[in-house]
């Protein structure tokens, strides 16, 4: 299977709830979740030995919710898995279950076993933790089991899985919980498993990683006092940034003598701290509390990623040839990091950032190959590692709030040991290159770069060039950042983006002129001592689309649509044709670029134009007589 796009999916039909993760990828190892859908289906809710219609009717609803947003994204089938645990492991009617989701929407569901799971979780884990090395004890608390196992240097060399999951003990035990039948039950299970002996034959284990999303609960509820607010100032900010991703045995005890607390005040603080896995996590909490203590564990560390991710690590290890498990333990960290401090949001608007900027990075190199020009700083592999760690935590301090969050992204990377491999310099390259994402363009003749060596200086001028620039674009919703292409010449390069839906109208800001005026003076006072490209400075186009008529079918009328064109020229003036647009059509998410975001394009793009370099960003959208650009 050659892949069409760098985009994986993996979906995971659970007891409890339904998962969907999108995955942004490459053959060199580079792993990181850019979108995750969940639904509550309950698929396990009354089971007793088959899947009941209304549970039947929830899951293919929600699938073809799912099925959507992979067309949305380009998805094909044969980079999208589907998997089964639980529930429809032991469900009497679980063919007529796979083959009416076969029928109804196209998935071909894998049922895995337990010690498939189990092994899945452990792959996934990999991909998150740097723990390749390392016995890893890995243990995944599901709705209807637990799945336990041991991996080393990626292979699996213990794996059991026991019915005891969040759900099914809440089905037994959550009508009156009755707390001490429920772990007396829970010991039961474990002793009748013999987990513990297997365990000890199996030669132990050195690290105790924990994952789903109960473990992950707990995690936050140590990590936020439960319950308390994530930062109250930038002292306890700082003082957070150095924790790990791990917990300790007095923490768990903490965190389970408070769910376990009675009374209407603790059920709506316990509603509000875990929202809807308030329902299960009484009986999440104690079953790890049991496994703590049967196995002697006293500290576990927690994984973001678990099965999910590990059937699309096993997926790639078939697609890339010599596709390696252990690659990029740099790029592990810094993943991590950004989990850490950004939500589902910020990490997918990072991960837009860090694939543009890839492709304006290599296509400075290549440009430079076809105009036959050297190019006076060279920029090597580490290089762009650092730019793409840049762009995906140049967003983490909005954890504070939007105001000065990129100084605060600065203080979260320099404030503690986050980011594994990198050096100390490579480090501090990172940190300024977030502080310096938005807001001035830094001088150079001094302040935070004075202790870098010139050709280190000259670097930083061409990354904080592109991650601005990156930065900018990816904030609008209507190009397809999964379709980019560059085309070079003598004179320099296009950077093109596909339309990612129908064309839209927008409003006109009242104050777009006087912020566009501002965005200019911050590039007018930029002086860069030397150009990245030998030779003639050429002055920047940028071209939204050139004035064109756009003809458009709308049912049966055709309607005419003439559009704007901005040009910055040398002496940096502004010319703005009047466009006409249509409001009562084109009413989408996707189209046409807000002006505010045109502005800081164009201020952005002139810190190339300093260098010497032209460079063009053009949408190209389909018509009916093929494409065009713009």
């Amino acid at each position: 299977m050659t892949p069409s796009n760098n985009l994986f999916a993996s979906i995971d039909m659970g007891t409890n709830s339904f998962k969907m993760l999108i995955i942004q990828t490459d053959k060199t190892g580079k792993f990181l979740t850019i979108d995750r859908h969940k639904d509550p289906v309950c698929l396990g809710r009354d089971f007793s030995s088959s899947i009941s219609k209304e549970s039947l009717f929830r899951a293919v609803t929600c699938l073809k919710r799912f099925n959507q947003v992979l067309k949305a994204n380009k998805i094909s089938p044969q980079q999208t898995i589907c998997v089964a645990t639980a529930t429809v492991r032991e469900a009497s009617n679980a063919f007529d279950f796979k083959r009416s989701i076969l029928e109804s929407i196209g998935f071909e569901v894998s049922v895995l076993s337990g010690e498939e799971e189990a092994r899945f979780v452990y792959l996934g884990v990999l991909q998150f933790l740097p723990v390749f090395d390392k016995r890893v004890l890995v243990i995944d608390i599901g709705g209807g089991s637990t799945e336990f196992v041991i991996g080393e240097r990626g292979n699996v060399v213990f794996g059991v899985s026991l019915k005891l999951g969040h759900v099914g003990l809440t089905q037994k035990f959550g009508k009156d919980w009755n707390l001490m039948e429920m772990r007396e039950f829970v010991k039961l299970i474990i002793k009748e498993s013999e987990l513990v002996e297997k365990v000890k034959d199996s030669g132990g284990f050195e690290v105790v990683v924990g994952t789903s999303g109960t473990i992950r609960a707990i995690e936050r509820a140590v990590f936020n006092g439960y319950g308390k607010e994530c930062v109250e100032g930038n002292e306890v900010l700082l003082r957070d940034c150095k924790r790990e991703w791990k917990f300790s045995r007095g923490e768990l005890s903490g965190v389970v003598e408070r769910v376990c607390r009675e009374g209407e005040e603790e059920r709506v603080k316990r509603d509000g701290f875990f929202k809807r896995r308030s329902e299960f996590i009484v009986a999440g909490s104690v079953l790890l509390e049991e496994i703590f203590e049967a196995v002697g564990i006293e500290e576990m560390e927690v994984s973001e990623y678990a099965l999910g991710e590990g059937v699309i690590a096993e997926t790639l290890s078939k697609v890339f040839e010599g596709y390696d498990l252990k690659a990029n333990a740099r790029w592990h960290s810094a993943v991590r990091l950004a989990t850490r401090f950004s939500g589902k949001k910020g990490i997918k608007s990072a991960a837009q950032c860090s694939s543009i900027a890839k492709e304006i990075f290599e296509g400075l190199r290549k440009w430079g190959e076809v105009a036959g020009n050297q190019i006076n700083v060279f920029l090597d592999v580490k290089d762009l590692e650092c730019l793409e760690a840049a762009c995906l935590l140049h967003n983490i301090g909005l954890i504070t709030g939007k105001k000065g969050y990129h100084r605060q992204s600065y203080h979260i990377i320099t404030n503690g040991n986050h980011l594994q491999g990198y050096s100390a310099e490579e480090v501090k390259l990172i940190a300024l290159l977030t502080r310096h994402h938005r807001k001035r363009f830094p001088k150079f003749d001094g302040g935070s770069l004075q202790e870098f060596a010139e050709e280190l200086k000259q670097k930083f001028r061409v990354l904080c060039a592109i991650i601005r620039l990156s930065v900018v674009l990816q904030q609008s919703d209507g190009l397809n950042f999964q379709d980019m292409e560059f085309l070079h010449s003598q004179e320099g390069f296009k950077l093109i983006f596909r339309e990612a839906g129908a064309i839209a109208s927008f409003p006109l800001p009242e104050d777009m002129g006087k912020e566009l005026r501002n965005e200019l003076e911050h590039f007018k006072i930029l002086s860069l001592g030397s150009r990245l490209v030998a030779g003639q400075t050429i002055g920047a186009t940028l071209t939204k689309y050139s004035s064109l008529d756009l003809q458009r079918e709308a049912g049966n009328a055709t309607v005419s649509m003439e559009v704007e064109k901005i040009q910055l020229q040398h002496g940096l003036k502004m010319h703005l044709e009047n466009d006409k647009r249509v409001s009562s059509l084109f009413q989408t998410r996707g189209g046409i670029l807000h002006k505010r975001v045109w502005g800081k394009l164009y201020s952005d793009s002139e810190s190339f134009r300093n260098m010497g370099v032209c460079f063009q960003v053009c949408r190209r959208m389909p018509c009916s007589g093929g494409s065009f650009d713009g």
